[in-house]
């Protein structure tokens, strides 16, 4: 074998200069034959002859021997280490030039072969692009698109495996196919042929790279590429065909237009079906579809329209059936459920809907279930959706005297900063009222978490939440007491803090609570502002030219309510407020000429 591959170099060699068609056709096939047998060893000895370079010359259109030439350039190819001689050989011009050939097996061969050349070959690429080759090739995939006879197909899967094998993992080049218009021809074929399971295999994969792309998603949503996936879905029983299609809907369902279609298009009803198979499932197949299942689901309805289409005013099917998910026993159905919930509650009707519904009992009996040693996910996902649902005002009042900070509180000693943050967000969107307020205020348990969560320096969410919830608790509450326990929790230079906040809201709730405690219990936290050093920040607040008027404004009314305090009064004056004050008396903003005024009268009459 050995010595024949040898002869057959050598003969080759000659033949190839002198173009007999015969010899040149027998040579071929005993090289196809050798690979056959032995590619990698064959491919060796083809590199080490040097008969690459003279294939160039035989990649003709006119000779009878050149989609033989192709394939074995093609079966070399598989090899990684023949890739860059090939192109470093001249390959790859030729080849192109080929693809405009009209004899379907040089089209297959040639295709086989640029196709194997790009695989994870930043060279092969380089060297297809300069050449013009994936132009070609997407106007054959349009003109032979509707042609079903089986050449035609095999043709059309190799040159959609040459795409993907050219643009795999590389953005610039996928985003050259999606501009030479690839997308819509993919789906059309995918239509087309989707009894062909090679070719419908090619288009998925091909898919899955581009949907990755955002350029692509506009795209996509202009095809009807829901319609076709969710109906190649329903036809699937294997396990692997349908994950491949998953791999697809999952990057195509951010797109809110595409996750509209999918929901027309009838996809929840599959997701929904597939559930209901699996739930009760050990193996491991049917516990992973179940996981893609549900969470498709969930991502379906973070579009707007799609999520309210699938509401349908709380009576509709799909939302029912996302209700008996939660008491459900499987961790991946609850915690799918309770996303579902929170993404259901993004509009103040949905909302009061399933308050009035008894959706908050729901989530509860579900928290109760995870207390102790709990799922951290399904936690976090059940706070989010009890913080959702006290958006709207009327559901505050309902959900306290459901029970809910009661029901929240459980998860203080949690350190896990998700479930701390949602934790923190859901009591603050719950507090609006005195009461509420006051009786969390007095809670000290809560408020030593609180100034605790205030130094999470890791957590910038659980920090940022836990100040504002102070800040929250003493705004609603207005209470002596609840700011007596926060002075003794050692929570007001953490107010205090607040104050410098890049964020103004944040700026403003802290400076709002801080003029509250001065009013109320100034002797109590006087020693805390000093060494949180208030007064300086208040200056500096006030002489920086970017504070936000409200700012200003509510830095002036804190100063004028620090003067019933001796020392921290000495400090405004130490630090001659008045030339700032008075400056601030022209500002643009009446409201904050006003109180400059007034704030300019009272360092005047106290000095």
């Amino acid at each position: 074998m050995a010595d024949n591959l040898s002869d057959t170099l050598k003969k080759l060699k000659i033949t190839a200069v002198d173009r007999t068609e015969d010899s040149l056709e027998g040579c071929l096939d005993c090289l196809l034959q050798a690979l056959a047998q032995n590619n990698m060893e064959t491919s060796e000895k083809i590199q080490g002859s040097g008969i690459l370079q003279l294939f160039a010359s035989l990649l003709i259109p006119q000779s009878s021997c050149t989609a033989k030439v192709a394939n074995v350039i093609a079966e070399v190819a598989k090899n990684e280490f023949m890739r860059i001689p090939c192109v470093d050989a001249g390959l790859i011009s030729p080849l192109v030039q080929l693809l405009n050939s009209k004899d379907q097996e040089v089209l297959l061969q040639t295709g086989r072969a640029l196709g194997n050349i790009c695989y994870d070959s930043h060279e092969g690429r380089s060297a297809v692009d300069q050449a013009g080759g994936a132009q070609i090739v997407i106007d054959h995939l349009r003109s032979l698109c509707s042609i079903t006879d089986p050449a035609n197909e095999k043709l059309l899967t190799v040159f959609c495996g040459m795409l993907m094998n050219y643009s795999n993992e590389n953005d610039s080049l996928q985003a050259q196919l999606i501009n030479m218009g690839v997308i819509p021809t993919l789906v059309k074929l995918l239509g087309i042929h989707c009894q062909n399971a090679a070719l419908t295999e090619m288009c998925l994969v091909a898919f899955g790279n581009l949907a990755e792309l955002e350029s692509s998603k506009e795209q996509f949503a202009s095809t009807n590429i829901a319609e076709e996936l969710v109906k190649l879905f329903k036809k699937q029983i294997e396990h692997d065909k349908r994950e491949m299609i998953f791999e697809v809907l999952a990057p195509l369902a951010e797109n809110d237009a595409i996750k509209l279609q999918l929901v027309e298009a009838g996809l929840v009803e599959c997701l929904l079906e597939i559930v209901q198979q699996k739930v009760d499932s050990d193996k491991e197949d049917d516990i992973a579809e179940l996981k893609t299942a549900s969470d498709l689901m969930v991502l379906l309805l973070l579009g707007d329209e799609s999520m309210q289409k699938l509401f349908e005013g709380g009576k509709g099917n799909v939302f029912q059936r996302v209700l008996s998910w939660i008491p459900s026993n499987n961790h991946q159905l609850q915690l799918a459920g309770a996303l579902a919930i929170a993404n259901f509650a993004r509009n103040d009707g949905n909302c009061i809907h399933m308050v009035d519904n008894g959706i908050v009992e729901k989530l509860m009996d579900l928290l109760d279930r995870h207390v102790e040693d709990g799922n951290v996910t399904v936690q976090h996902a059940a706070l989010s959706a009890l913080r959702n649902l006290a958006i709207p005002v009327v559901n505050k009042a309902k959900m306290l005297s459901a029970g809910v900070t009661e029901a929240v509180l459980k998860f203080l000693k949690s350190e896990m900063p998700p479930v701390q943050f949602k934790l923190l967000g859901t009591l603050r969107m719950l507090i609006d009222a005195q009461e509420a307020a006051e009786q969390l205020g007095k809670n000290v348990k809560l408020v030593e978490r609180l100034v605790e969560w205030c130094e999470a320096k890791d957590h910038a969410g659980v920090m940022g939440e836990s100040n504002r919830l102070l800040s929250a608790l003493i705004r609603h509450s207005k209470s002596k007491d609840v700011i007596k326990t926060i002075v003794q929790s050692g929570g007001i230079k953490h107010l205090v803090t607040m104050a410098t906040s890049e964020h103004v809201i944040m700026q403003n709730e802290a400076l709002v609570a801080l003029a509250l405690i001065a009013a109320l219990e100034l002797g109590t936290a006087e020693k805390d502002l000093e060494n949180a050093k208030l007064v300086q920040i208040l200056h500096r607040l006030l002489a920086e030219e970017r504070s936000a008027p409200e700012i200003k404004y509510n830095s002036m009314v804190l100063i004028c309510a620090l003067m019933g305090s001796e020392s921290l009064y000495k400090e405004v004056q130490d630090l001659a407020f008045l030339d700032v004050v008075s400056k601030l008396r022209s500002h643009e903003n009446k409201s904050v000429a006003q109180q400059a005024s007034l704030t300019e009268q009272r360092l005047t009459v106290d000095s």
